[in-house]
């Protein structure tokens, strides 16, 4: 019988898993090829992966919510149609002959019954391998719970289990680990805090989380706990942006289809201005300050769910305003319609968020780790204002808004952050008039 191995692909820069989340077709199900197998999610973007070739599935070795390593083998593809009725059994980590003995002997405890459920009290899920490995060593569920997670979301991997066994976790059975300490507290992190008992009153709803919320809801308890944040505000005059916008924005809905935003002209003024202040564009790595070489400017985008997403325009120092408002509307509309790749997120080094959009004047953004800093760019509204000429100031009508810069104060301090802000504003202040597209 000729089967075809399909393994999980590389799906972007530093993406090394993924959870299975919905397979699109069964054992003994026919595929064309390019037709989509199944589902797979990463940090926050959810991706269809396409059979290879045509044929009839055969084997899946990954169940829904297990996570696969990018080269897994996680289906058989048969192109003559036939499946074995008692297929060849495999491991749920492929070339598990590179693992040491003491992980082979866990995969191999995989497949025996399992007294540990796959999610916590915390709601994190936990690999049947990481289970396993639990199980053997005589760590219960309440001591699994305080083992800070290194993969996506928090999750706990392998590495993460045997480091925190090396580092004290000794091997005892659930009974004795009441009267034994748990692992040394540079191995294990404070236990996640369990749902309280909110009473309910008639008429409640209760809403479950979707995975993606739950995401959000852990990176940004992470980052408050991670980065202690200050946030310095700005207002800038961008009269000047308003008229120069509305000169051009016909022009180039006519002649590209879509529509010309205010977010490249911040974007633009933020990379400008991060050239100035480039220890704004670093990223904290324990003691060590890794100061970033390319500006990557991510920007908060809502998707159809009411979740929020964060693609990265790459590299945005090096294109002019008329490639970022090219790329803005290209993520901006894969964004809106779940066509974002993994490569979309990754490697932002800055974010802006739009809180304008919802007709706020200005905000306290959370930090977007592991960046040290985000600017919430707030309404842009009609206000008098005194106005300087070299015959006496008068009040006048002008377009102003805020800017509001949160930023991480283990590495920047107030006269760098409050410079920063300040900088963006005289940026966006001193716009040409002139400028073409």
């Amino acid at each position: 019988m000729s089967q075809v191995e399909i393994r999980l692909p590389k799906m972007g820069e530093s993406v090394t898993e993924a959870t299975i989340t919905n397979w699109l077709k069964g054992v003994g199900d026919t595929i064309e090829m390019d037709e989509p197998l199944v589902e797979v999610a990463t940090d926050k973007v959810d991706n269809e992966l396409p059979s290879e070739v045509s044929g009839t599935v055969a084997k899946i070795f990954f169940e829904v919510d297990e996570v696969a390593q990018v080269g897994d083998v996680i289906a058989l593809i048969s192109t003559n149609g036939e499946v074995a009725s008692e297929p060849e059994k495999k491991d749920v980590v492929v070339a598990a002959e590179k693992v040491d003995n003491s992980v082979n002997e866990a995969i191999a405890a995989v497949s025996g019954a399992s007294d540990l459920d796959k999610n916590g009290p915390s709601g994190k899920f936990y690999s049947p391998l990481v289970r396993s490995i639990a199980e053997k060593e005589g760590i219960a569920m309440d001591e699994l719970e305080s083992i800070s997670g290194s993969g996506q979301g928090g999750r706990v991997t392998k590495k993460d289990i045997f480091d925190y066994i090396e580092n004290g976790g000794s091997k005892s059975t659930p009974a004795q680990q009441a009267s034994v300490p748990s692992a040394a507290p540079q191995a294990a992190a404070k236990p996640a805090p369990k749902p309280s008992n909110i009473p309910l009153m008639e008429g409640d709803e209760i809403i479950e989380m979707d995975r993606m919320r739950k995401m959000i809801a852990e990176h940004m308890v992470r980052s408050k706990q991670t980065s202690p944040h200050v946030t310095s505000y700005v207002e800038a005059d961008v009269t000047n942006i308003w008229n120069w916008r509305n000169k051009i924005k016909n022009d180039f809905k006519k002649k590209e289809g879509e529509n010309f935003t205010f977010t490249p002209i911040f974007i633009e003024a933020i990379a400008k201005a991060i050239k100035d202040f480039p220890l704004i564009n670093v990223s904290v790595d324990g003691d060590r300050i890794i100061k970033k070489k390319n500006i990557n400017i991510g920007m908060a985008a809502a998707l159809p769910s009411g979740n929020l997403i964060v693609p990265v325009i790459k590299n945005a120092d090096r294109l002019n305003l008329y490639g970022l408002a090219k790329k803005v509307n290209e993520l901006a509309n894969n964004a809106r319609n779940n066509k974002l790749s993994a490569d979309d997120i990754q490697g932002g080094t800055y974010t802006v968020t739009n809180v304008g959009t919802f007709g706020n004047v200005m905000g306290t953004p959370i930090i977007n780790q592991p960046q040290v800093g985000i600017m919430a760019v707030g309404a842009i509204r009609k206000v008098p204002a005194v106005i300087e000429t070299p015959d006496g100031d008068f009040i006048g009508i002008r377009y102003k808004m805020y800017l509001s810069h949160a930023y991480d104060h283990r590495v920047v301090d107030g006269a760098l952050g409050g410079s920063f802000v300040r900088k963006v504003a005289d940026y966006l202040e001193n716009f040409d008039v002139n400028t073409q597209l």
